[in-house]
């Protein structure tokens, strides 16, 4: 290591797997007492740094001088590298302009300004009425699968598909193709060719959706393939994920779930302590110091890594009273579940309508419904090598 920020231990670490969305491993409180970073391994051999401290969490996301380049992936080695997905030649030349989450500075901002205008507070609101009327829909199926059901499988993800779809434009007559690419495991190819088909679709039918704009915009035909994919892979399972996770909150915490039935007003600061307490980002995409960068009494080397840790900074009890405590009565707001800084994530009002409608509507749907099992209460696997926590199966039933 070229740096030691001050009072961290010296030998790099890996993440640990021992946590669980709602009680995250205790080894990542322990680095966090240890000091504001603590040295992280990568799967390229790169020895960098994790950051559990919300402070100092919020100053690396919202510092330029972080690059989101190159792409590294906490982990033990892998010799020879990750095994890359089969591409063809124009995929590869539009994933390297145009990939929207590791673009830095004004390539990334112009990209971002295109986009904004869909997911803006405002915009946001306007889609309310489809998103509510999505989730009753998928209400109305879960009733009819009945008793016994998998809310991740009868309602988080398809809610979240559907309303993926609306916001981007991806027309219905494409719907069981989207879900079958999309919600599973698919060739990253196979995906590269329905968003190149989808574009082209929609260039003969144009509307008010993102995809439409990006056709609009002065970006290129390989630029609004690749950021169409991008956007088509992005968010829909963290908000899949957060819906029932944040259902799984509320039936594990009965007496915040009768809070939130007698006061439905709660509701709004109730989403924010959702995505504090069941953050899946265990680390978000790594940043890399282009310069020297000091951050109070912290100081990160050019040309090293950091992740930061969203899962740790959202239960620092110098941010937080209580951090471990599930409150939907809490001031949560300044969480990092949805990230920070020019990365956020872009669609995170669009998530929050999902989430406060899915909550709203089922537990109204629903008053006598108890949890019978849960996956995520016991460890599993990463959803993502960048480490983010898996929602798996949470199985209810009602009278």
């Amino acid at each position: 290591m070229t740096t030691t920020p001050t009072g961290c231990p010296v030998h790099p670490r890996v993440l640990p797997t021992d946590g669980t969305p709602l009680e995250p491993s205790p080894v990542l409180g322990e680095w966090r007492e240890e000091g504001p970073a603590t040295p992280l391994h990568y799967t390229d051999g790169h020895d960098g740094w994790i950051v559990t401290r919300h402070e100092l969490a919020r100053r690396v996301l919202e510092d330029p001088r972080f690059s989101q380049q190159p792409q590294r992936i906490p982990g033990e080695t892998i010799p020879g590298g990750p095994e890359l997905p089969y591409l063809d030649d124009e995929a590869l030349a539009s994933k390297r302009v145009a990939n929207l989450l590791f673009l830095d500075g004004e390539a990334h901002s112009r990209v971002r300004r295109i986009l904004m205008a869909r997911f803006s507070v405002r915009a946001g609101r306007s889609q309310q009425p489809a998103i509510a009327a999505i989730v009753a829909r998928q209400v109305a199926h879960l009733l009819t699968v009945g008793s016994p059901a998998d809310l991740m499988a009868e309602f988080a993800a398809p809610i979240s598909a559907a309303v993926h779809r609306l916001i981007l434009g991806i027309p219905d007559a494409r719907a069981d193709e989207f879900a079958r690419l999309f919600l599973s495991e698919a060739p990253v190819q196979d995906r590269v060719l329905f968003a190149r088909a989808v574009i082209e679709q929609k260039r003969t039918d144009l509307d008010e959706d993102v995809l439409s704009d990006l056709i609009r915009s002065d970006l290129s035909a390989g630029e609004i393939d690749w950021v169409a994919l991008v956007l088509m892979i992005s968010g829909r399972d963290a908000a899949a994920y957060m819906m029932a996770t944040s259902l799984l909150a509320l039936l594990r915490h009965p007496d915040q779930l009768a809070a939130l039935r007698d006061d439905p007003d709660l509701m709004g600061g109730a989403v924010e302590e959702f995505m504090r307490y069941g953050t899946m980002f265990v680390a978000l995409f790594a940043r890399t110091a282009t310069e020297d960068v000091e951050l109070g009494d912290t100081r990160f080397a050019a040309g090293e890594s950091v992740s930061v840790s969203a899962v740790a900074a959202n239960r620092d009890p110098q941010r937080f009273e209580n951090p471990d405590e599930f409150d939907i009565t809490r001031d949560a707001f300044g969480h990092l579940g949805f990230g920070h800084g020019i990365h956020g994530c872009l669609g995170q009002q669009i998530a929050r309508i999902e989430i406060r409608e899915a909550v709203g509507q089922l537990l109204a749907a629903l008053p006598a419904v108890k949890l019978v099992s849960a996956e995520q209460l016991n460890p599993l696997p990463f959803a993502h090598p960048v480490a983010t926590y898996s929602a798996g199966s949470v199985i209810v039933e009602w009278s």
